[in-house]
């Protein structure tokens, strides 16, 4: 394939190619579904390898997205396939992905299974405001978020018979109230408790972390700094709105995006729709990003920048 030719996003349905055998003859029950995500510097033949990695074991490809940024030497793509986990091992599946990753000198190579993997699991760190938080434990329970949450901590003291220490004590998810201030962050006793997370979501307020945190915030326009930006916004008679979601960095708000969502708003909302149109909006830009996340989907593109696939 000439390179040149590999400069915008590409999407390859490979599920039907006649190069891989067809698994009619498989018990449907034990055919388990993959994920494979690939960056390494741009080369001949990458996809080549990884297909053929995959139809060796026996495996059938659902869809394969490259992208190749312009001007840029290096290669991103995603896989998504099935296979029989008697005849392709787990562990196999490792070794087979880790050496195409030392043939081309790969800086990222993830493979995911999500029947035979453990869920991701994470911390909630969540402020007074709770929308966005009962919206992911909801989620969570109905099984929409391929997540396990281990802890919810709040710089906000919730009362016991409050709807969120109820929810929470009922599904055995523990609660902790660390009130923070400009001298005392807490962050070492919140690096405590989310030390075994795989990362977190909502943590406005943590620096030292050194895992992935995902963040949401509003998208008012034009944009509306200190108390009460919704109140702001709704005087000044935005007519669009929105929700960004993105990785924590030092910088508040920041960070690379991973998801946004606009709404038109006009003279007919009043503030209690105002305000509900956006946090309808944050809740589903923070669970959409939350789910990319862990199918695999997001992956760093230079310094501040994304691939979402």
């Amino acid at each position: 394939m000439n390179l040149t030719q590999r400069r915008v996003p590409q999407v390859f349905e490979l599920g039907r190619s006649s190069s891989i055998r067809s698994f009619k003859s498989i018990d449907s029950s034990s055919i388990t579904h993959g994920i494979h995500v690939f960056q390494c510097p741009d080369a001949v033949g990458i996809v080549a390898k990884l297909s053929d990695c995959i139809a060796s074991r026996g495996g059938n490809i659902l869809g394969a997205d490259v992208f190749v940024p312009e001007n840029k030497n290096v290669f991103y793509s995603r896989s998504e396939f099935i296979f029989d986990p008697v005849k392709w091992p787990r562990l196999q599946m490792d070794e087979d992905f880790l050496r195409i990753s030392k043939m081309f000198d790969a800086t990222r190579s993830v493979v995911r299974v999500p029947k035979l993997d453990p869920k991701f699991k994470i911390a909630v760190l969540a402020s007074k405001q709770e929308h966005c938080l009962i919206d992911l434990l909801h989620s969570w329970q109905d099984g929409r978020l391929p997540v396990d949450i281990t802890r919810v901590i709040s710089n906000h003291d919730r009362f016991p018979n409050t709807h969120v220490v109820r929810f929470l004590e009922r599904n055995s998810i523990p609660y902790h109230y660390l009130g923070t201030s400009k001298e005392n962050n807490r962050e070492d006793e919140i690096l405590d408790l989310v030390q075994n997370t795989d990362f977190l979501v909502l943590a406005r307020y943590m620096q030292r972390y050194r895992k992935d945190i995902i963040n949401i915030h509003h998208g008012l326009l034009p944009s509306f700094k200190g108390g009460h930006p919704s109140k702001q916004a709704f005087d000044a008679g935005v007519k669009l709105i929105g929700a960004t979601s993105h990785f924590v960095t030092e910088e508040l708000d920041a960070g690379p995006i991973i998801e946004q969502m606009v709404e038109r708003v006009s003279h007919r909302d009043n503030i209690q729709s105002f305000v509900q149109k956006s946090e309808n909006l944050e809740k589903q830009c923070l669970a959409k990003a939350i789910k990319s996340y862990c199918e695999l989907r997001v992956l760093p593109n230079e310094e501040n920048r994304t691939v979402v696939f």
